[in-house]
């Protein structure tokens, strides 16, 4: 085991006070995902900041007629809040799609939206990858996975996010606020909070050493049906082989890129009057990837939409 120092978090400033001065440093929520890397010598900071117990849970309305979610409410509390359930249902599926009960019951929104991007290749340790050993290169290239990015990947790194919360978040125009110890506050859209990997794979999101999430804020819902649909590799708890959420005329895609994926270009040709498969076949014109890859996504998105469109003419 790598030694490591831990220290809980009284409050918000202490927090980011423990943060700035400790190069390496990461905060820890639930660990659902943090504490898996570093068993596997993935991650391996120096000191760990717990911040579960910061009052950072609420989930209130907003002015807007929105919600704002805090950081720490478990994707359980998330899922089962009736204001979610009646106003924003495709979260609501998106989430309990995501993980298991014992895992929504720990993580956070906050640690959610933090998930390393990754493929199988970053999870073992004894494969080359540019994400954890920079210059080292992307097993995945010429490797066998099903989830490899369309979207926005690099020759460095074709990893993608692995939330699939955040696709929903997305397709709703949700905004992460964050805070750094020197008090700025700063509202970025969850669509993209994560970088594209580009030269620099290692680096997931903008998000400086002592920037913490503080809450996700939702605006009100677009009318129109909602609708989320997920393919995974088996029906027990597993990540996405791709995912969409649709909201009104708006279409986000999961498991296609190093963060949630919206189609604007199908939303483009929505807007124009184009049926689901060419609004969805507009978006896939533009990915890079194996056919057969992109032909699920393609028909995925398609039957989604077409089902939103029916819902709401019926």
């Amino acid at each position: 085991m790598k030694p490591f120092a831990f220290e809980r978090a009284r409050d918000v400033d202490h927090a980011l006070s423990l943060a700035a001065s400790s190069p390496g440093a990461r905060f820890l929520a639930g660990g659902t995902n943090l504490l898996d890397l570093m068993k596997l010598e993935i991650e391996q900071p120096p000191r760990l900041i717990d911040v579960g117990r910061l009052p950072l849970a609420e989930i209130s309305e907003t002015a807007s007629g929105g919600l704002r979610i805090g950081a720490l409410a478990t994707n359980t509390a998330v899922a089962s809040d009736p204001r979610v359930r009646r106003r924003y249902p495709a979260l609501a599926r998106a989430i309990l799609a995501g993980g298991s009960v014992q895992l929504r019951n720990k993580a956070s929104v906050g640690g959610n939206l933090m998930q390393r991007t990754r493929c199988p290749y970053f999870m073992d340790a004894a494969k080359p990858c540019n994400k954890r050993l920079p210059g080292s290169g992307c097993s995945a290239m010429d490797g066998l996975s099903k989830s490899l990015a369309l979207f926005g990947a690099s020759e460095m790194c074709v990893a993608v996010s692995p939330s699939d919360m955040s696709v929903a978040l997305a397709a709703f125009d949700a905004v992460a606020e964050t805070v750094r110890a020197d008090g700025s506050v700063q509202r970025r859209p969850v669509e993209t909070l994560h970088r594209l990997p580009g030269e620099a794979p290692q680096v997931d999101t903008d998000l400086a050493p002592d920037e913490l999430i503080l809450a996700v804020e939702l605006p009100p819902p677009p009318p129109g049906r909602q609708v989320w649909r997920k393919v995974r590799a088996r029906a027990s708890y597993t990540g996405a082989i791709a995912s969409v959420a649709v909201a009104g005329d708006r279409v986000a895609l999961g498991a296609v890129a190093a963060r949630p994926w919206r189609a604007r270009f199908t939303e483009a040709a929505l807007a124009d009057g184009a049926s689901p498969a060419a609004a969805a076949g507009a978006e896939l014109a533009h990915a890079d990837g194996p056919e057969s890859r992109k032909s699920l996504v393609r028909r995925l998105a398609a039957d989604a939409i077409r089902e939103a469109k029916e819902g709401a003419a019926s």
